[in-house]
């Protein structure tokens, strides 16, 4: 099977099989990933935002217009660039104390799902908080422009490379000789990007 470039920056094709690459990024190279990221925009530790970052970024996704939950999730996952999706174990507990706050509003639909808003409190707690949301919205923004600027996307290409090297050459299965060489291939590689 051949490796292709499916056309969307970093996903790759094989065959009938299509893999989003930034979650295979993740998966294999112990990235960032869903509910988590290592040494994300916010800091050096496991956690992409700081204590109580969140409840401003849902804020401030609210004052843009009235959302689902599940929205919420989607639109945050979506400024990563799909390196980072908040778990509805954050999201969810975060949406209720901001109703408990008096900062959001949640109205049932038909369907019975709920649709959050904000109150004209959350609106007054965001201006009073403005400087601190902008830094916060302003990581995000590089930290996606980081994964998919343009210097980046030279080393996508070469990751892409590299899975189609390791991956897509199936007409003759590698000895374990050959696989032990490759682990210490990337092994050496994997240290030399880590010193640069």
């Amino acid at each position: 099977m051949d490796g292709k470039d499916c056309g969307s920056g970093f996903n790759w094709a094989f065959g009938d099989r299509t893999f989003d690459g930034s979650r295979l990024f993740g998966a294999m190279f112990g990235g960032p990933g869903r509910g988590r990221s290592r040494g994300g925009p916010f800091g050096g530790g496991s956690r992409v935002f700081d204590q109580g970052d969140l409840k401003y970024v849902i804020l401030r996704l609210l004052d843009e217009k009235p959302r689902h939950g599940y929205d919420i999730i989607k639109e945050i996952e979506e400024r990563f660039g799909g390196m980072y999706s908040p778990s509805p174990g954050t999201v969810y507990p975060t949406l209720t104390m901001l109703e408990d706050l008096g900062y959001a509003r949640a109205k049932p639909e038909e369907s019975g799902k709920k649709i959050y808003e904000i109150t004209d409190e959350g609106r007054a707690y965001l201006a009073e908080n403005q400087p601190l949301i902008d830094d916060i919205f302003s990581r995000i923004a590089e930290f996606a422009q980081s994964i998919f600027g343009e210097p980046m996307m030279e080393v996508h290409r070469g990751m892409k490379d590299l899975g189609r090297a390791i991956y897509a050459s199936q007409s003759k299965p590698r000895s374990a000789e050959q696989i032990k060489k490759i682990k210490e291939i990337l092994d050496r590689a994997a240290n030399e990007v880590e010193a640069v």
